[in-house]
């Protein structure tokens, strides 16, 4: 972990306060769905929206967020998105201590979040090039991956354990705190950007757009990495929608125990994240992509497996091996995106892709809540697993082929 990054004092403040901010994300990953299930009974069907609304921005908004991440600061588009995120997640501990909480008000937060998110997220990655050297991509994207992967380990236990004391709705407010210390650490980044649309003409909104769009699809490499994680998120989301559920009603775990289970699964993204740089180093990237992708969706097939018995082992397995490829894989994917698209098409591009890749997770959720309502929970689960296995054929038609990282855009920073 050491290197040029820890010297790096701006990339360091960007690191410790998303670290933070995505501890906070899973204390309210586990918590709104249980506050649904839970506190306001909400069917199979109803968590299903409400999964779906969380990420039907990114369909729908994603790339106008591109454009707009090339248009204006990056930086101050991410501290307007995690200042609303802030408010609208706080509002629901509120509420609930009122006593007027309604599954209708979680659909809204779930909305605004996910609209938030996926400015903050198509500015974020964008943003990340403009203060490391090209060359440290993978360095950085590996310790940003580290320590989300290490929150996503703590973060369920904790949220398990806030669940259990304070209750679902009031640890949703550990997540609204984490916002602040989000915003304070991109306040005190110096380096200053580059000009948003350097070394361009603007050609009006369509145009910018569409040059976005041209740059993943005219690239065979980019829109095989995008449909590969389409499908991955297709499959997985298909099984998350009823994961919960089948968790608490069908295995009939409590929100502590289903915390430290995930969070031991969770240890394998820590690993993944650690290992991403030498393995790809050794194998190469196009093989790694491969290999990382199927291993993450076949071990979610050992999930509805945890209703035969060893219930706990089984889920934790599932989790951590999914944890395990899901790490290596976005390190490998990410930093390649990243290194093959130029500074001023970050935004769009970085938004074409995510359009791609995100906008599956509503329909994945979607369809699991459908599927768990009317053929079952644990069939359900069987077919995201499934989809989420297949994700592998992507690299194989195409960017399996890859020995390294390429070199194609210039360096944005000195």
């Amino acid at each position: 972990m050491g290197g040029p990054l820890w010297r790096n004092l701006d990339f360091v403040k960007l690191w410790v306060g998303q670290s933070v901010s995505v501890l906070g994300s899973q204390v309210s990953q586990l918590a709104l769905p249980t506050v649904a299930i839970l506190l306001l009974h909400a069917t199979p069907f109803q968590v299903g929206v409400l999964g779906a609304l969380e990420f039907l921005a990114f369909p729908v908004l994603g790339l106008v967020a591109g454009v707009y991440a090339d248009r204006i600061r990056r930086r101050r588009l991410m501290i307007a998105c995690d200042l609303v995120r802030l408010l609208v997640l706080a509002s629901v501990p509120a509420v609930w201590a009122a006593g007027m909480l309604r599954i209708e008000q979680l659909y809204f937060v779930a909305l605004v979040m996910g609209v938030c998110t996926v400015f903050f997220d198509v500015s974020y990655q964008s943003y990340l090039p403009s203060l490391v050297l090209r060359r440290d991509l993978v360095d950085g994207n590996s310790k940003l991956q580290t320590t989300r992967s290490v929150a996503e380990v703590s973060g369920p236990a904790v949220a398990g354990f806030l669940i259990q004391i304070v209750g679902a709705a009031q640890a949703v407010l550990v997540d609204a705190l984490s916002y602040a210390v989000s915003i304070g650490s991109l306040l005190v980044i110096r380096r200053p950007e580059p000009e948003p649309g350097a070394g361009k003409v603007r050609t009006g909104f369509w145009a910018e757009l569409r040059e976005g769009l041209d740059a993943v699809f005219g690239n065979q490499t980019l829109w095989k990495i995008a449909g590969s994680s389409a499908t991955s998120n297709l499959g997985t989301n298909i099984l998350r929608a009823v994961l919960l559920i089948f968790a608490y009603r069908m295995l009939h775990l409590t929100p502590a125990i289903v915390g430290v289970a995930f969070a031991i699964g969770s240890i394998g993204g820590v690993l993944g994240a650690l290992t991403a740089s030498p393995l790809t180093r050794r194998v190469g990237l196009g093989l790694t992509l491969f290999l990382s992708v199927t291993l993450a969706g076949a071990f979610n097939l050992l999930i509805p497996l945890s209703a035969n018995g060893v219930t706990v082992v089984l889920l934790a397995a599932g989790v951590f091996g999914y944890s395990l490829g899901g790490a290596v894989y976005n390190i490998g994917q990410v930093s390649l995106r990243q290194s093959m698209i130029p500074d001023r098409l970050q935004g769009r591009a970085n938004a074409t892709i995510r359009t791609v890749i995100w906008g599956t997770i509503p329909i994945g959720t979607f369809l699991g809540g459908i599927l768990g309502s009317t053929i079952g929970i644990e069939p359900t689960l069987w077919i995201g697993a499934v989809v989420a296995t297949l994700a592998g054929l992507w690299i194989l038609v195409g960017p399996v082929r890859l020995a390294a990282q390429p070199e194609i855009a210039p360096d944005s920073v000195d």
